[in-house]
């Protein structure tokens, strides 16, 4: 029995959410169970993902294959240093999503769908990063596309309607680019196990249709990022749907299209190839100034908070586009740190509205005198996003920018300089607005901020405080995953089995 649990460990982390999200559909008519089967069922898929995270930290890459299928032409599922701890971290904020959840969403909102949209939502965040093959990547960006599109309009508003057709356009577009990339690439190579692609690939010439498969794959990702110039759905879709699906999906959806990004050009293509390294660089680049400039000109604190999650993929981007070591592990440790605060960011804008009834800055004020300890809460993840020592942002910043310096590529060092000060005047522009300026205008009785609704927002404060004093251990497990990624030989046996990393049977 216990062999069975520790080999199928693997498959937790998405079996759980979807069978909770089958269960709430067979409880559709009471919302509190819904609540509380969702709630748990997420707590259980942290504590899977934390077993699964234990056990590649001890053990190596984790892989299995479905159907008695000899890889490559079986169902590959696979852990490494880099995927297992994605799922920890999507499922951190999966559950302090619900536990805020508990006292924010209305019945309406449940009873329209929100939790099993919810976990499903999770089943495909989960399955991406946890997939071993490239065409069912594509499968689990398609789960996420269909929860999120019910995800997005719960209220049935007009405007939620409007963020929903704009978000459903770009992504769909970018599907399409995405399956035809794969289609090229199988039409090239015969195979969609991204292990044994990457012992295909290296004895194949570089054609024109692995050339625009990659640069396929660039931009399908790109799009799902929220990469410049095609970012401009992010902030038209997010900021209208109910906090809780913006703070997941703030935290989540472009982080599978990034995590994508990286999986693709370690360990199939080269960033070298085919002048990827200069346009990711510009990307980069761009994604940072564009992200921030917009976020710079708004007063909808969820506007602002949507324009800033484009400007931090920017940095993370420069992780590839520079593709060394320290880069990469910059890279990983960025993104871990991005989730937490960016979700924590949207959360608290939800308990801004709860004490001003309003996301318009200029019409907020004095909430530094009615909620001293919501004040607190909210300067350390904002703090952090703007780099500020000694939380989690200004690791993760020193580590691209250093890496960016080392390597030749100080420009973009300068860039990220830059626009870290802009990001330090829109944070300080919510703390000037809405807590330090004395209220503009009466305001009704403000929603008491509940313990449901605290509870998460400290959770992943301290998490971002906890790592910003201890960074060694994540700047260490960093590391091994971005070696892992860019030496892939060890995921190649683990997955394969009877292959050795050159493709020759030992």
């Amino acid at each position: 029995m216990a062999d069975w649990v520790s080999v199928s460990l693997l498959l937790w982390p998405f079996l759980i959410p979807l069978g909770a999200a089958a269960l709430c559909a067979l409880f559709w008519t009471s919302s509190r169970a819904q609540s509380w089967i969702a709630t748990l069922a997420l707590a259980a898929t942290l504590v899977a993902s934390l077993l699964l995270l234990r056990q590649v930290h001890q053990e190596g890459i984790q892989a299995i294959q479905f159907g008695n299928w000899m890889p490559p032409f079986g169902v590959s599922f696979v852990a490494d240093p880099f995927s297992a701890a994605m799922v920890v971290i999507s499922s951190l904020l999966a559950f302090a999503a619900a536990v805020f959840g508990l006292v924010d969403l209305s019945d309406t909102q449940k009873r329209a769908g929100f939790y099993p949209l919810f976990l499903g939502l999770m089943v495909g965040v989960n399955g991406a990063f946890l997939t071993g093959d490239i065409f069912n990547l594509y499968v689990w960006f398609e789960v996420m596309l269909i929860t999120a599109l019910g995800l997005i309009p719960l209220d049935r508003l007009k405007s939620q309607i409007d963020g929903a057709i704009k978000y459903a356009v770009l992504n769909l577009f970018s599907t399409l680019l995405f399956l035809i990339a794969i289609g090229l690439l199988y039409g090239v190579t015969g195979t969609l196990n991204m292990a044994d692609l990457a012992i295909v690939l290296p004895g194949i010439d570089l054609s024109p249709a692995l050339v625009i498969s990659a640069l396929l794959f660039l931009v399908g990702f790109g799009i799902k990022a929220g990469f410049f110039p095609m970012f401009f759905w992010l902030p038209a879709s997010y900021h209208t749907a109910s906090i809780v699906v913006s703070a997941v999906f703030a935290g989540l959806l472009t982080k599978v299209g990034v995590y994508a990004a990286f999986r693709v050009f370690t360990l199939l293509f080269e960033v070298n190839d085919a002048g990827i390294r200069e346009m990711i660089a510009l990307f980069a680049a761009g994604t940072m100034l564009f992200g921030v400039f917009g976020a710079a000109i708004q007063w909808d604190i969820r506007r602002i908070l949507s324009f800033h999650i484009i400007s931090q993929i920017g940095y993370i981007m420069m992780g590839l586009a520079i593709a060394t070591p320290a880069a990469m592990a910059g890279a990983i440790f960025y993104i871990v740190h991005h989730i937490i605060v960016k979700a924590n960011l949207f959360l608290l804008a939800g308990a801004i509205y709860r004490q001003t009834g309003t996301y318009d800055l200029r019409r907020s004020g004095g909430l530094m005198k009615q909620s001293p300890w919501l004040a607190v809460l909210f300067l350390i993840p904002a703090l952090s996003l703007a780099g500020i020592p000694p939380l989690s942002g200004f690791w993760a910043k020193f580590m691209v920018i250093d890496a960016s310096f080392r390597d030749e590529a100080g420009w973009l060092g300068g860039v990220a300089l830059f626009v870290g000060l802009l990001t330090v005047f829109s944070m300080s522009k919510i703390w000037m607005e809405a807590f330090w300026k004395e209220l503009p205008e009466p305001r009704a009785t403000p929603s008491k901020l509940s313990f449901a609704i605290v509870t998460p927002i400290t959770l992943l404060a301290a998490v971002t405080v906890f790592i910003g004093l201890n960074p060694e251990p994540l700047v260490a497990y960093a590391t091994g995953a971005a070696n892992a990624m860019l030496e892939p030989s060890v995921y190649i046996r683990e997955v394969l089995g009877r292959l050795d990393s050159s493709g020759v049977s030992p």
